[in-house]
């Protein structure tokens, strides 16, 4: 588990609440959702549940389900009406099959190894009623890192409340893993007399993909692609997979 998503949780919290725009995430995948006509869905790496009152909101039956116990906890607290699991999305069983799966906010991106990819979707496939709608995104490898061959260095601020705070993030490809990169995210808080004090990092592993990878490992494991979608994200160039059980 990063440690963004466990003792970084409020961090995350905080700050990704004015990178994203959860009401245009909730929009694009509504829109998903209900153009397939489905009526439940299951939102993979739900995090702190941003989209889950929206969803609800709008007379879909939803669940939430992310691996970081951390995460779930504020998830719960801002949402306690809304059925929120701790699975791995790797191998799990729900109690009711749903109609349809997102994965959004690049969440795919940690899976770096290709047996778990394929492990999850085919453990969404089972958990998914006939027809079954998985929608996901993931950052295009093609676009993405040319731009960061010689590595790149990314800082954000965000004022949330009366604090300020600040991340910096470094990108560096990862000569060991196919199309993936490390990314090292240093966290600091601004303090009274203006300056800035370091209050944890995060070092992962991401994943990027291949348009057509995506398309073997989904008809690898029983879906086949309906749309891809070109979607730009906050600090990644994506694409959006819209898949259905064959």
């Amino acid at each position: 588990m990063n440690t963004l998503y466990s003792n970084l949780s409020e961090i995350y919290e905080s700050m990704y609440q004015t990178f994203i725009n959860y009401e245009d995430e909730f929009v694009f995948y509504s829109s998903i959702v209900k153009r397939y006509h489905c009526q439940s869905v299951l939102e993979a790496g739900c995090g702190t549940g941003n989209l889950a009152h929206r969803f609800v909101a709008s007379h879909v039956d939803y669940v939430g389900m992310d691996l970081s116990g951390d995460m779930l906890a504020i998830a719960r607290k801002n949402n306690p009406e809304i059925d929120f699991i701790k699975e791995d999305m790797r191998d799990f069983n729900l109690v009711k099959a749903v109609q349809s799966c997102i994965i959004t906010g690049r969440s795919i991106s940690y899976l770096v190894a290709d047996q778990d990819v394929r492990n999850a979707f085919n453990s969404i496939y089972k958990n998914l009623t006939e027809p079954g709608l998985l929608c996901f995104d993931f950052i295009d490898a093609s676009h993405f890192l040319p731009l960061i061959k010689n590595g790149k260095s990314v800082t954000h601020q965000a004022m949330v409340g009366n604090k300020r705070f600040r991340r910096e993030s470094f990108w560096k490809i990862n000569l060991a893993q196919q199309r993936a990169f490390d990314w090292l995210s240093v966290f600091y808080e601004e303090q009274t007399d203006g300056g800035w004090k370091k209050i944890g990092e995060d070092k992962s592993t991401i994943r990027t993909f291949e348009e057509n990878e995506t398309k073997v490992f989904l008809e690898d494991e029983g879906f086949k692609v309906e749309e891809i979608i070109p979607r730009p994200s906050y600090a990644f160039d994506t694409l959006v997979v819209v898949a259905k059980k064959r």
